[in-house]
């Protein structure tokens, strides 16, 4: 800038000699010197003007090079900032996790303590679990015990239940049967109210003979309950008969089965060394044993009872055929039973 301003300074003293040259003719200067002077100063002029465009242009550049550089200048400052404080809470967050490692190294022991304590308890509580696992194993077993028990049970329950229910059936009957007898009943005394009220009013001679009838059906009442009586006793006599030669063919079964494994050479040196006769020695081995005395007393006593059972019904009041008849068939049956026993007792003993 200088040099131009320079090189102009000199352009306005060069046109300003020439002007005054041209005015005062007296001073004659070269003209040709001068032009070349001249052109030499503008071609300078030109490559300085060149050149401060130029310059110009490398300082704009300059210029936003160094606005480029502020601003990433800028950027980095700003990335360092945020790089120290970045920093700074990393140093925070390194102090923070320094503090809880040294908290889950403390924490690490105690739950090691816990461990161990706990791996304990796991050991007792596994033994614990194996004896459990055992009375487990034996109430299983119980329990398939019970369960069989319970269906045993069961089926018994059913039969019960099917025994009842065969049992109402016969009630039922019973009951309708009882009905009938007692419409039966009534009927029978309405027609003797109606009868007594027409006998009533007849004459005496007619109230003779209902009372003979009263007195022959009250005597045909006691000729039925003296022949249920002298039947019972009868029957009961027939059981006791059957039961005392029922045990005198076992007897008698056993005698011949020692009979049998004794031989008669035994049988005599037996008697020898009792000194008793070979027919006391079969006296003595047919002495009864407790057992089945005692047997005996007991079928006296139910014998006895069911006796007294006939007599209470016979007193009873009406109607009692039905209870009366199951008496007697359930003796019946005893007696039945009885005599299949002895029967094949004796095809045994022939």
């Amino acid at each position: 800038q200088q040099e131009k301003e320079d090189l102009q300074g000199k352009l306005k003293l060069r046109e300003h000699l020439s002007q005054t040259a041209g005015k005062s003719e007296a001073t004659p200067v070269p003209s040709k010197n001068i032009d070349l002077e001249v052109k030499q100063l503008q071609c300078k002029l030109k490559t300085s003007n060149n050149e401060i465009t130029k310059q110009l242009i490398t300082i704009k550049s300059l210029k936003n090079e160094v606005q480029e550089k502020a601003e990433q200048i800028r950027e980095r400052q700003a990335k360092i900032s945020r790089l120290e404080r970045d920093l700074s809470m990393k140093r925070r967050l390194i102090e923070d996790l320094r503090s809880h490692l040294k908290a889950n190294q403390e924490n690490e022991k105690t739950l090691n303590v816990t461990l161990e304590s706990l791996q304990r308890k796991v050991k007792a509580l596994t033994e614990d679990c194996s004896s459990k696992k055992t009375s487990i194993d034996s109430l299983k077993q119980r329990l398939n015990v019970a369960m069989k028990e319970k269906s045993h049970y069961e089926q018994i329950h059913q039969r019960t239940k099917d025994d009842l229910l065969k049992k109402d059936l016969k009630l039922t009957k019973l009951e309708s049967k009882t009905i009938e007898t007692e419409r039966a009943m009534i009927e029978l005394e309405t027609a003797a109210s109606e009868q007594l009220h027409i006998l009533a009013k007849q004459s005496a001679q007619a109230l003779e003979t209902v009372q003979k009838k009263l007195l022959l059906t009250s005597d045909k009442v006691e000729e039925f309950k003296t022949f249920v009586k002298t039947l019972t006793r009868e029957l009961q006599h027939s059981i006791q008969e059957l039961r005392t030669k029922i045990k005198h063919a076992k007897k008698m079964g056993e005698m011949k089965a020692c009979k049998k494994s004794l031989s008669q050479e035994s049988v005599q040196l037996a008697a020898s060394i009792l000194n008793v006769s070979t027919t006391d020695l079969e006296e003595i081995l047919d002495v009864e044993d407790d057992e089945e005395t005692a047997k005996t007393k007991v079928e006296f006593e139910k014998d006895k009872e069911w006796l007294q059972h006939i007599q209470k019904l016979l007193e009873a009041q009406f109607p009692f055929a039905s209870y009366l008849m199951d008496a007697v068939l359930e003796k019946l049956n005893e007696k039945k039973k009885l005599v299949e026993e002895y029967s094949s007792l004796m095809k045994h003993t022939v």
